[in-house]
């Protein structure tokens, strides 16, 4: 399974290395043009009005870029980090944010080598600089024994946040965590992600969808647009060679509750995932959410949320 994955991005490198990492005519890491940028910054804006609760949107300075910080929820709650999905930005909560905001601060942030909001100005970052990038933000708004939940992408984020020998994390959240605790499960399956972002196209992103979600109809039109345009727009992103799943020891200094869901479809996780996470996180707790694909915020919304909370409070 490791080969299969190693040989399809070598693939992916090959084909798209070079325009990931020419710059870009205006100095942007992720768009080729202003056109693309504003027309995906439009689909953002109108997509972040699902949440449909007060917010407060920031722009943090920080050694790479400008982070793009979303605030929300109660002004006394327990501080809540949310990190997104690959191309998802902090957009994609919008099925889950009501419930997560009512007794939690909520600091969604935009990562700067994706699109969303936030602004990378310097070269691609390396591992160590992702986690000085994240904690350069939680330092900024003073946050001490906050939570975190991360989907996918955001999931391997938060693994790596908390493999830290010093770290501020109280309890964490993985929802299907990206080649966290092993290589995709289905590769093949995944192909379809590969090939939309070669060659974008309205069909090949709902056949995307289809093999992400087991419910692709519940995706919001108005979201559906924004992730489109990110994965029609966007340049490849080779930070995703970078990701490779946690070792034994690493998983094992990790001293935090953890929960960890999957769904019952899902192409990146199996079952096999979560017996690694059961006997290398010493504290940790483990679900299988039934109807369920990669994307399981927008598959089962209400029973994510309430195995989310009930573990949080």
């Amino acid at each position: 399974m490791a080969k299969t994955y190693f040989k399809l991005a070598v693939l992916l490198f090959l084909i798209t290395g070079c325009a990931s990492t020419k710059k870009a005519k205006f100095d942007d890491y992720v768009f080729e043009t202003k056109n693309e940028k504003q027309a995906y910054i439009t689909a953002y804006n109108t997509a972040l009005k699902l949440w449909d609760i007060p917010y407060t949107e920031e722009d943090v300075k920080t050694s790479f870029g400008t982070a793009h910080v979303i605030i929300a929820g109660s002004k006394t709650g327990k501080d809540l980090v949310l990190l997104h999905g690959m191309d998802a930005s902090s957009t994609m909560w919008y099925p889950n944010i009501k419930t997560l905001a009512k007794n939690h601060r909520i600091y969604a942030i935009d990562f700067l080598m994706e699109p969303g909001k936030s602004t990378l100005t310097s070269k691609p970052l390396s591992i160590e600089e992702i986690a000085i990038y994240y904690n350069e933000i939680f330092s900024h708004y003073k946050l001490k024994k906050f939570d975190i939940i991360g989907a996918s992408r955001g999931g391997w984020i938060a693994t790596l946040l908390a493999s830290q020998k010093t770290n501020s994390i109280d309890k964490i959240v993985l929802l299907s965590p990206a080649q966290t605790f092993k290589f995709i499960d289905k590769v093949g399956k995944t192909t379809s992600a590969l090939m939309l972002k070669l060659f974008p196209s309205e069909k090949k992103f709902g056949k995307t969808l289809t093999t992400f979600s087991t419910h692709p109809e519940k995706i919001s039109p108005v979201y559906k647009r924004q992730f489109y345009l990110a994965n029609k727009y966007a340049k490849s992103n080779s930070s995703m060679f970078k990701m490779h799943p946690f070792s034994d020891k690493e998983l094992e200094s990790i001293k935090n509750p953890v929960l960890v869901l999957i769904g019952d479809k899902d192409v990146i996780n199996s079952q096999e995932s979560l017996e690694r996470a059961q006997k290398y996180l010493v504290n940790c707790k483990t679900k299988i959410i039934k109807d369920a694909g990669h994307f399981l915020t927008i598959d089962q919304p209400k029973i994510t949320n309430d195995a989310i909370i009930n573990f949080l409070e």
